[in-house]
């Protein structure tokens, strides 16, 4: 019978001593139990190198650690339990976090509880004991900081989305802190330990690339959640690199080297389409809800335009032989002044978020103007949730901030000194800018362009209805 050399099982006892086998006598025991089998296939005419892969084949990956968990869960009791309550408290979690989901996507009671209670359970109960599995199955100084940057980033996760649906404060704060400890911690040392398996030197290339577009991702998810800058191009180019170059790469490679297709690799495809698909789907319907909701609202504040200025005009044309005739046309001259004052900033705000930065667009074509005063086809707009313009005009201390409320502050003078109508002065509280537009710049640095035209649409709504009423109460007296 062959005998292997000193040189054959010193490699086999490193290759088992790198699986983490932390008990010494299973540890002999399996090298033995490895050793026969490769004596046993070399009977047979082959070469150490050849009769080895084929007892690894045999094994698979993973059998020499199930051997030593099946023996710590039957012989280590906090192990046992440790295990028991990973496995319950995972599958609790996640189906009370599925049906919250769910309850919160129909708006039917309890969602709230359910998420709490499955977050809770994920964070505190699930990851903890997960943790301590991992642990006692390996011992592994080297894989401790791995292990931790992981419970760490699922628990700041966890909690940071529950606080997000729920609309808690500190949300954003813990979403950060779980994102960084991803991006600093939990993935680089996750490609560390991928990188020094010897089995994988043919994947590093993968790994480093798919750790490089999982920051892209978690960094424009981020980025997303927290309505900051360069969200999508983030998200577009850490999918790029996982869907376009990785997978497919990955998937090149497993074709090549693997004669049967194993599970992890069909549950990585599928999981990536199940990862893919609903995100972009919900993310998509999510978009159009809330792009719908800004434009509908347009739509009605023009229409109320319409109306109160064909209102305002009508009480004109029916009182051109009062008196006050001449009071009333001051009032809608000033009016008008300021509705044109109100329709310039407007039109600077589109032309901004149209043009080239610095290079405001002279004639966007999605403004025009009517008898009645300006129309914008928002729909039509190409960045209708540009920040900058809303930080360029209507900011305190910006230029047309300042003179609107300067000649608004006017306006409101001049309704003070009418005679006979001090009742009426009331009304100018309806007409406050500080009540529409934004009044800290620390505490609001970013509103999108869409939320200002609103805000616009909303004081120009107001002005008109204070004109309406001043004009009747003229007309009357």
């Amino acid at each position: 019978m062959p005998e292997l050399s000193l040189r054959h099982i010193d490699q086999i006892s490193r290759d088992i001593g790198q699986q983490e086998i932390t008990f010494s006598h299973l540890l002999e025991d399996l090298i033995d139990h490895i050793c026969c089998d490769v004596e046993h296939e070399m009977q047979n005419g082959l070469e150490f190198t050849e009769a080895y892969s084929i007892v690894k084949h045999k094994l698979g990956k993973r059998r020499l650690k199930e051997i030593q968990e099946e023996i710590l869960y039957t012989v280590d009791t906090k192990y046992r339990q440790m295990k028991n309550t990973m496995k319950i408290s995972g599958i609790a979690g996640t189906i009370m976090f599925g049906f919250a989901a769910l309850l919160k996507i129909m708006h039917w009671p309890g969602a709230g509880i359910l998420l709490v209670l499955g977050a809770l359970t994920l964070a505190f109960i699930f990851m903890p004991s997960a943790l301590g599995v991992l642990w006692k199955e390996t011992h592994s100084t080297k894989r401790l900081f791995l292990f931790i940057s992981a419970f760490l980033t699922g628990m700041f996760f966890i909690i940071g989305t529950l606080f997000k649906v729920q609309h808690w404060p500190g949300a954003g704060l813990v979403l950060i802190l779980g994102a960084l400890t991803g991006i600093l911690f939990f993935i680089p040392a996750l490609t560390v330990s991928r990188l020094r398996d010897p089995e994988n030197k043919s994947k590093r290339g993968i790994y480093l690339l798919g750790s490089t577009g999982l920051i892209f991702c978690v960094a424009g998810m981020l980025c997303k959640i927290q309505h900051w800058p360069l969200a999508a191009t983030l998200l577009m180019i850490g999918m790029f690199i996982l869907f376009i170059i990785v997978l497919p790469w990955y998937t090149w490679l497993t074709w090549r080297e693997e004669k049967n297709v194993s599970a992890v690799f069909i549950y990585l495809v599928a999981g990536s389409m199940a990862l893919i698909v609903p995100a972009a789907i919900i993310n998509l319907n999510l978009q159009q809800k809330f792009t719908e909701g800004y434009f509908i609202n347009q739509e009605q504040e023009q229409e109320l335009y319409s109306y109160l200025y064909r209102n305002n005009k009508s009480i004109l044309s029916k009182h051109k032989d009062s008196q006050a005739f001449s009071t009333m046309a001051q009032l809608h001259s000033k009016t008008n002044y300021l509705l044109k004052l109100i329709d310039d900033i407007e039109f600077k705000m589109i032309a901004e978020a149209e043009g080239e930065p610095g290079q405001p667009a002279i004639n966007p074509p999605q403004v025009r103007q009517t008898d009645e005063g300006q129309v914008i086809d928002f729909l039509s707009l190409t960045i209708p949730f540009h920040y900058q313009p809303v930080r360029d005009f209507l900011f305190p201390g910006t230029q047309s901030r300042m003179a609107l409320e300067t000649a608004m502050g006017d306006y409101k003078n001049y309704i003070a000194g009418l005679d006979s109508l001090p009742e009426f002065q009331k009304y100018t509280l309806l007409i406050n800018p500080a009540d529409y537009l934004p009044s800290d710049i620390q505490t609001t640095g970013r509103i999108s362009m869409m939320t200002g035209c609103h805000s616009l649409a909303l004081l120009r709504n107001s002005l008109l209805t204070v004109e309406s009423h001043i004009l009747s109460g003229l007309a009357s007296r």
